[in-house]
């Protein structure tokens, strides 16, 4: 794991939910005494707690771990306003309608920002009948790739997972697409500019 709860973390979600140490300490089942401590970073609560303690805070545990309360504000479930989380580790791709806390291979993902392409990354997208053709003019070798390419409507999503030495280029259906994006496994997710 990267990283473990801390006493500030506590203390804010604590007195965000205007508890006194005594009922959480109530509520989890120990001493007023160490919730005191864990809070001025004296002692850390026993792993065995982590689930208690995280469901008396109104958070996950990996919520709590990481430090961040996350609360969708998507509640419509509008795709457009989805998120990419991509381990670094083993490549899973996740996505998510809107903000989560993510984690694969014992990591917390780091929600991917998207840049505009750079001459290295540029997105070639031409309109076919009812598809787009979409290609990245990328070096596709086993260490530097165009990893997947990625196109995004209000109704949906279609992903294309591309592999080292094969080509970066892939087809979209147009229908309701709004975005294309590329993900290049050392430079992150670029998005295309201007879909006709």
């Amino acid at each position: 794991m990267d990283s473990y709860v801390t006493g500030a973390i506590i203390r804010s979600l604590r007195e965000k939910k205007k508890m006194t140490q005594e009922e959480l300490a109530d509520r989890i089942h120990v001493s007023s005494k160490a919730v005191s401590k864990w809070e001025t970073g004296k002692g850390y609560p026993d792993i065995s707690l982590l689930e208690t303690l995280a469901k008396a805070l109104d958070i996950s545990v990996i919520e709590l771990l990481s430090g961040d309360a996350v609360r969708n504000s998507n509640r419509i479930a509008n795709m457009t306003k989805s998120r990419l989380y991509v381990c670094p580790v083993c490549g899973n791709v996740i996505q998510s309608i809107g903000d989560a806390v993510v984690s694969c291979c014992g990591i917390t993902l780091p929600l991917q920002e998207t840049e505009d392409p750079d001459d290295d990354h540029v997105i070639r997208i031409e309109r076919v009948e009812d598809e787009y053709y979409v290609r990245v003019d990328h070096p596709m070798t086993k260490g530097h790739y165009i990893s997947f390419l990625y196109a995004i409507s209000d109704q949906g999503s279609q992903f294309v997972k591309l592999y080292p030495e094969g080509n970066a280029e892939a087809r979209f259906k147009v229908n309701r697409v709004k975005a294309i994006y590329a993900f290049c496994n050392r430079h992150g997710l670029f998005r295309a500019s201007g879909l006709r």
